[in-house]
This record gives C-alpha cells, structure tokens and sequence, in this order.
C-alpha cells in the first residue's frame, strides 16, 4: 500500500494506523458487509468496540471470523496491536490503548452507563495521533461521537455508515451531526475509500501550511478572498494558527499536499468551499460553562438588578450563542436573580451567531439528555420538560430570548446593554479584530454595564473602557465613556431584530459636546496661569493644546501619534515621564524647575510642572502638562554666586541629577514591569490549568443518551409492541368509520377536508383525491345546506348545530355540525355527521296512519268504550257512542270518574278482575250503570288491560242489557 514495507508481525510503536470501528444495534450485519470487501494484507490493525451483555459470553469473534480471513482476535490485557489483525472487544470490559498496547479494565458504570466507544476513541487519538482513523456503524444513541471528535482533533480520518444503510441510524447520525467526518459511506464502500486515504497518507508528507513564505502567504490570502466570495464572511484577521490548522485538515483528507493547489480545487468546487466555512465556524459551549464562573456572574447581575427602576427592562447580548446554551443559561440566571432580589422586569435576551444551522437548534430549544451533567435536577424539573427522550427549553424561558444570525464583525450592535456575553469568542480573533470589537462592546453597554468573557480572555489594553470585577472570571464593568479616547461608533440601522430604540443615542451624542475640547480646556485654565501647555489621559494621550508648544514638542517619525512621551524633545522625555507617573501615582502635583531641551541646534531653558486635574469628576484621570520658559540667568547666575562652581561643573552636576532620576525612574518601571510580567505569568499559569481542565471535563462529560442497545432488547421489543398496538388502533379506527352508518366528514380550521367516511359519499361525491380540498368546492346533495356557512359559524361561536335536512333524492338526514377538539382541547377544525333518518321518517308516517285508523275505528264503534286509568280511575278516552248512553258531553265526561256511572263496583274491583284472570285476557260481567239524569241499567261489560302512554289502563266496553 506504500513505499514503506511493513513487517508482518511490527508493533504500533513502529508506525502503522489503527483503525477503531465502533458499532451498537445492527452493527454486525454492518461488520460483516465490511469485512467481505476488506482485503486481507491491508498493513492496517483494526480493532472493533461494540455494546456488550456483560452477563453473556460474546460469539462476535467467531461470528466475525467466518466473514474474513483475517486473524480475529478477542482482546486480552495487554495485548500488543499488529498489523493485518482485527481485534475484538471483550465483555464487560472498558478499553484503552497505550504506546500500542490493549488495556482492559471493568466498565466504570452500571449498565447503561458506559460510553465504551468514546472512550476507546479518545485513548486512541492520544496514543497515535494522526494515525489514528476511527468508523462509526449502526447503533442507537450517540456513543463515538466525541471520540470522533477527538479523532479529528489529532489529525485523524473519520468514516460515517450512510444513514440510509443503517439498521439503526442513532450513532451514525449523531456522529455525523458534528461535521468531523470525512466520509459518509455504506460499509461495502468504506476499504476502497479508507485504503485510497492510507495510500495517499503513507506516500506523502502530512500536509502543513506554513505562511512564512511569499507564494504561501499569497496563496492563504487567496483562500480568505474565495470565501468571502462565497460566504460574504472574511477570515484574514482571524488567528492564523487556528485557520491553517483547518485547512490542514481539508489538504489531507483531499490528499492534497500544496496550499496553491488547495487553492485551484476551492476555485473549482463550491462545495468544499461550504465544508471549509462550517469547519472555521467554532461551535463549542454547554449549560452554565464554568459554574464558578456563573456564580461569581450571579453577584454582579443581583446587584445590577437591585439598582435598576422598577419600570426598567433588561437586556442582554450573547454574540457568538452557537447553539444557544449560554443564552439560555443567562435567561435561567436573570430569571432566579430576579426571584431572589423579588423584583420584575421585562427581560430581552438578544443572541446571534455567524452560524445559521446552529441558530436553527437554538431557536428550537431541544436538547439531549446529556445537559444533567451540567444542570442541576431542581434547573431541569423547572425549566425544560421532557420531549421524545430530550430536553425542551420551557416557554416562559424561550419567549425572553431571540436568536439571529448576525456578523459580529459588520453588522450593527445591540445597543443599551445591561449586560454583554462573548465568550470563548475573541481567542480566535487576531490583534485586529480584538481592538475592533472591545471598543464595539463599549459602545453597545450602558454605563455600569457587565461585560462577561471567557476565562482565557481579556481586555488587553483597554482598561480605559472597562474595569475588572472579578478577575479570575473575566468580570467586566463599563467605565465612562468621558474617560475613553477612542472615537464614537456609528453604524448603519440595525436589521429586523434591532429594537426601534436601538439608534445613536442622544445622550452619548450630548455628552461629546459636553467634553468638547474647547469647553474641557476653558474650564481648566479659568483656575490656572496660562503658559503653553497641554492637557492630557491617563494613556499619557494629548487631548487638547493651549499655546505654542512646539519647542517643546514635536510629532514622532512615522506613524501619527497623540503619545506626549513620543512627542517630547530631546532633554525632555525622561523628566516627563517621570512627572506623569508621580502625579498619577500620587494624585500630587511635580515640577522640575530646570530642564535644557534642545531646538534645532538651540538650548531652550524650561521649568516643568505636570499636575492632576481633579475640579470635577468627568474629568478624573486628566493631567495638565505647563511648559514655563526661563532665562539662563535667573537660575545660573545665584546658583554661580552661591556656589562658585563653574558653569560647566554646574552643567555637569545637572546632567548627572536628571541621570539618576532618569535612572531611578527606569528601576521603578523595570519592577513594576516585572511584577506585572509575574502576575501575568502567574494569571497565565491558572488560565493554562483551567484551560487544561476545561478540556478535560469537555471529553468526559458526555452522558450517554441511552443505555446499552444490546442490553435493552426488552425496550425494543415494547417499542414494536406499541408500534404494533398503534397500527391495530389505527386499523379498528379504520373499519370502525368505514363501518358505521353514519356520515361523517372531518375539516380543518380553514374547512378543508380532512377526513370523511365512506357513507359521507352520499352527501357530497368524495374521494381520496379531494383531501385538503375546500368543502365550498364540493358539491353537496343537499336542499337548502349551506356546509361552508354552518362550519364557520361553529368554528366562530364553538357552539353545536343540529337540524333536519333533506336530500335530491328524497332521503332525510339529521346534520350535526360541532367543533374538532384535539386532547389539548384545542379547536382543530370541524366535524360534520349526517345520521340518515328516512326510514324511521317511514315508520313515523305509517304509526301516524294507525293511529288516525284507530282513532276513526273508535269513534263511529256502536257500543260505547271507554279508556279508564287504573290509578286514578278517570276516564281518559271515551267513543260517541259513550255519551249517549249515558247522557254526558264530551267535555263533562272527561272529568267523570268510574265511581260516578258504576253502581256496583270500584276501580280498585275492576283493575282486580283483571289481574285475577289466569290469561290476562278480557273479563266480562254484568254491572249496573246510572246515567247523568239518575237512570240505573243493567249493562254487561267487557274490560281489558292496556298500557296507554306511561299509564296502566282498563280498556272498558259495556252492552245495555235492555
């Protein structure tokens, strides 16, 4: 496969790759369709970590075995890595390698709590670096991500299973979600593309891009000009070593060895052009990223909110979000803080980033379960709630912040800040961007404002901008904007997010007229003597000039400077420099009575005085410098008498003062440099720790998102129970429409067709086709229904509908229109039922016809009968021939009673009668009758029981003996 023969039975020590092959569920039908194409002497060792049982015995050796004629081994403590060997993972066991030698120890963790696959990785990517090339299978969960991750972080290849061939695509989609890997292939694919890799890295050097260079320095300042071409994002001030370390990366797995050849094949594919632009992207942060440094934060913003208005509001700018974890870490914070101070205030959370697919993740708010190791149980119960096995971010949380994509860079700034977060951020960013942003950051936060920043970072130079808070966690406070030299920002209007406030405010535009430096000026020398002088910061910077002051200074060669130590002449610096370290250390005024400056060949007598300006607190931190010029004799002539030292010793004598306070003065700044330079170095060291730490906890602090897919066969198996219950449901609700009787149609909440049922055919000519279709479109078979009408008055008042209609063809139907609710109870559109009621109409018609039969049939009857309640004894229905026999009208008899016409018996006697009969059939008697004017007949009756209604009657039909 190269040059370089390999001994058969070499160790890893001599140098060959390893390959580490990862796989979970379904990965050994994914092994096996790699081992089948992989050819045998191949100078490659492989060796293959899977999810085990540790309870069973594993067959994955001899499984693998029979697919391959490469020796498969299972892995013993402190087996030695060969190549042309593939190795196999014991179970129960956790894996390492060191100077190429196997290491086995027991898993850490329970089951279902071991990460062996990262773990592995990660070991592997220590002990041989950029040979190091690693394969991720089939499998559930997101185990080998991070060890992929780690993989690419040594120079290392990466291979992916294609989703699309993968039984279980979890571990492969999650480690192809980080966008380190280089290859995305089905397993048959994967020897031929790793073996072109191998080849193509042992015949050539590691690629390397070195800018020292003329051609190379042309060829990276091409590369940034092809992306800004494609991406409109320029990284020419970004820190080189982070840029080339990624275009190594690109050039290798490219096989690529020149950086002018890079260059042709950027100018040819657009997309390696995307590739290269998400590999620069620096997306890494998590929840609450150093706790101390998220307590110490707590302090300052309780304080900040304790100073506030009660009608104030907060806002907060998190640039450079990523994937929005540190801005929802800080919505999480100012929401507690504001519970402990008990104070309310309208929290605005504004986050931005360069990324758009990152912005995407962050705006959905939903993330792994991984996120407990780094938010506490009580932060989790209340502020996500669980979703499909992850972690949604709570409303009232995601509703206080708003993500935008943004370039920090040139697009305008949020302004009015109460606190500013960019962390992680200005470490990647060369010397050029840094002195662009910080001004930036000052600009965009109110006075007193926090700016937080990583642990690694700082403010360099501008402590004129912002004080420290807390030193260790890079705690800033905004300074005066009366203290800063640097010029006001202007920016073109801000985009669709910016607040309508957001403008240059009138206030910062006020108080630059305030400080003017006419007005700074006058207000200084109405107190003072006017000889030339100038007014300066505390950066040693000329802010303003009275007087002619050029014999005593004079501009620099080479670039402008406003520096008064570069501008004072010769004789003049080291007593200058001197007088402002005193005044600023001492807050004293210092005069040195007599300098000799020299000026264009000539010796100019001056008296020195530098003193601090302390009339009023806008001006805290001034200086006024006042050059006196004096006469040679008002000082030598005394001084000579006095003395009667010669002019030249006395000359001498001066030169050798200034010398030892000149001397004197470099002493005290070469010990305060050193003891800067010692904290320095001393702040450099814990940074380095914390940094070293930080990395640390970053490669271990990955909680699986499930347990073992080997050792959780039971959850899959109630997976397929409950995909098979669902699809049952669905096929009972299925038939259960396509059974019943009645029709139904289902719309949605713009009155679409949703759903419908068979029967619904026969009210309006539905189809599968018409599905989504308006129901106003449809042609409905009913006389004088309007569907569209009856829909959106029940979506308007959510009331129900019910009214008889008919249809063309004579059927008859009792429409019900109600609101759709979902189990939310949401109203989801509407649901129509038609229940067809032209039979029951045909029964109700025949019945009526009985009845009027009856009726007529009892009316014109020869004897006289009579309808009597058994309870109450009333007649409640009697026949014509009734009231002649006995002489009443319709109206009277219909109060009479059975006691008022039947001399012998009582309805009491009558309704026994009846129950007496054996048949319950009709008892006949002879009785006596008396009619309305007294008249007493003998009569034979004839009674029945009948139910009449809800009542129990007699049915009673008498014959006159007579």
């Amino acid at each position: 496969m190269s040059n370089r023969k390999i001994p058969k039975h070499a160790t890893a020590s001599e140098g060959f790759p390893i390959v580490g092959i990862g796989a979970s569920a379904g990965g050994l039908e994914a092994l096996e369709g790699l081992l089948k194409v992989l050819p045998v002497e191949t100078g490659v060792a492989f060796i293959v970590v899977v999810h085990l049982d540790p309870t069973h015995v594993s067959l994955l050796p001899d499984l693998l075995g029979k697919r391959t004629n490469i020796p498969v081994l299972q892995i013993e403590d402190g087996m030695r890595v060969r190549p042309n060997h593939l190795y196999v993972i014991p179970p129960n066991s956790d894996l390492s390698i060191l100077n190429g030698s196997l290491q086995l120890m027991e898993l850490p963790q329970p089951r279902g709590g071991n990460l062996p696959i990262d773990n592995f990785l990660r070991s592997l990517a220590q002990d041989q670096e950029e040979r190091a090339v690693c394969i991720i299978l089939s499998g559930t969960g997101t185990d080998g991500s991070l060890g992929a991750k780690a993989i690419k972080g040594q120079h290392g290849m990466v291979m992916v299973q294609d989703q699309n061939s993968a039984k279980y695509d979890g571990m492969p989609r999650s480690a192809a979600a980080t966008g380190v890997a280089d290859y995305v292939l089905p397993p048959a694919e994967m020897p031929k593309q790793l073996m072109k890799y191998l080849r193509h890295s042992w015949n050539l050097p590691p690629a390397t891009v070195v800018v020292n260079e003329p051609k190379d320095v042309q060829s990276l300042q091409k590369v940034f000009v092809i992306l800004r071409a494609r991406t409109n994002h320029d990284f020419s001030h970004y820190k080189k070593n982070t840029i080339c370390r990624r275009i190594e990366r690109r050039m290798s797995i490219l096989r690529i060895s020149e950086l002018s050849d890079y260059v042709a094949y950027l100018q040819k594919s657009d997309g390696e052009v995307d590739i290269l632009f998400k590999d620069l992207l620096i997306g890494v942060t998590n929840f609450f990223r150093d706790k101390e440094a998220f307590a110490a934060l707590r302090v300052a913003v309780k304080a900040m909110l304790a100073a506030k208005d009660d009608d104030g509001a907060v806002r907060v700018w998190v640039a450079g979000c990523a994937s929005g974890e540190e801005a929802y870490s800080l919505a999480i914070l100012l929401h507690e803080c504001m519970e402990e101070v008990n104070r309310g205030f309208h929290v605005q959370v504004f986050a931005t980033d360069l990324d758009e697919n990152a912005i995407s993740v962050a705006r959905a708010g939903l993330y792994p379960t991984s996120i407990e190791e780094h938010v506490s149980p009580e932060r989790i119960e209340r502020y996500f709630q669980k979703e499909d096995g992850q972690y949604r971010v709570r409303k009232m949380i995601r509703e206080m912040v708003v993500f935008a994509e943004q370039n920090l860079i040139k697009d305008p700034p949020f302004t009015k800040l109460d606190l500013l977060s960019c962390r992680n951020l200005l470490i990647y960013l060369g010397p050029v961007l840094q002195k662009k942003l910080l001004p930036l950051f000052h600009y965009s936060v109110k006075e007193d404002g926090i700016l937080f920043l990583g642990s690694s970072e700082t403010i360099g130079a501008h402590t004129d901008l912002f004080h420290s808070v807390n030193k260790k966690w890079k705690i800033f406070q905004r300074m005066s904007s009366e203290r800063s030299t640097h010029p006001i920002l202007y920016f073109t209007p801000p985009r669709e997010l910016f607040d309508s406030k957001d403008t240059l405010a009138p206030e910062l535009v006020h108080k630059a007229e305030e400080l003017s430096a006419l007005q700074l000026a006058e207000t200084i020398l109405l107190q003072s003597h006017t000889p030339p002088c100038v007014i300066i910061n505390d950066a040693c910077n000329v802010v303003y000039i009275h007087g002619r002051t050029g014999k005593f200074l004079e501009p620099a060669e080479g670039k402008a400077s406003v520096n008064i130590i570069e501008m004072a002449r010769q004789g003049l610096r080291n007593e200058l420099n001197a007088a402002i370290r005193q005044v600023s250390k001492n807050k004293l005024e210092a005069v040195y009575p007599r300098l000799r400056i020299e000026n264009e060949g000539s010796v100019v007598q001056v008296k020195l005085t530098v003193r601090p300006v302390l009339q009023q607190v806008s001006m805290r931190g001034l200086m006024m410098v006042v050059f006196e010029e004096t006469s040679a004799a008002e000082f030598e002539a005394p001084a000579l008498l006095a003395t009667g030292k010669s002019k030249t010793v006395q000359e001498l004598e001066r030169e050798l003062l200034n010398s030892r306070e000149s001397l004197q003065t470099t002493i005290e700044e070469l010990e305060t440099s050193n003891e800067e330079q010692k904290s320095t170095n001393e702040e450099l060291q814990s940074t380095n720790e914390e940094l070293q730490s930080t990395n640390e906890e970053l490669e271990t602090s990955k909680e699986e998102l499930q347990s073992l897919n080997e050792e959780s066969s039971t959850v899959n198996t109630e997976l397929q129970a409950r995909i098979d219950e669902l699809s049952k449901i669905n096929d009972d609700m299925k038939n259960l429409l396509d059974s019943t009787n009645i029709a139904t149609i289902f719309l949605d909440t713009e009155l679409r067709v949703r759903r419908f049922t068979p029967s619904a055919t026969q009210i309006v000519p539905l189809a599968a086709v018409d599905v989504g279709r308006p129901i106003s479109n449809l042609v409905c078979s009913l006389n004088d229904a309007d569907l569209t009408t009856q829909g959106e008055l029940v979506l308007k008042d959510l009331g129900v509908r019910e009214s008889e209609v008919d249809s063309v063809d004579g059927r008859h139907w009792v429409m019900r229109v109600s609101p759709y609710r979902t189990v939310a109870n949401v109203i989801d559109g509407v649901v129509m039922t038609f229940e067809d009621r032209t039979e029951r109409k045909r029964q109700e018609r025949a019945i009526s016809e009985s009845v009027a039969l009856y009726r007529k049939l009892f009316d014109r009857a020869s004897n006289a009968i009579a309808l009597v309640d058994c309870e109450s004894g009333q007649f409640l229905e009697s026949n014509d021939a009734a009231f002649k026999e006995l002489g009443y009208s319709q109206e009277q008899f219909s109060h009479l009673r059975v006691k008022d016409i039947d001399v012998e018996h009582t309805i009491a006697q009558l309704c026994g009668f009846v129950e007496a009969e054996p048949n319950g059939g009709p008892v006949t008697f002879v009785s006596s009758h008396k009619s309305k004017i007294g008249k007493i007949r003998k009569v034979t009756i004839t009674i029945e029981g009948v139910v009449y209604g809800e009542r129990t009657c007699l049915l009673c039909a008498w014959i006159p003996n007579d």
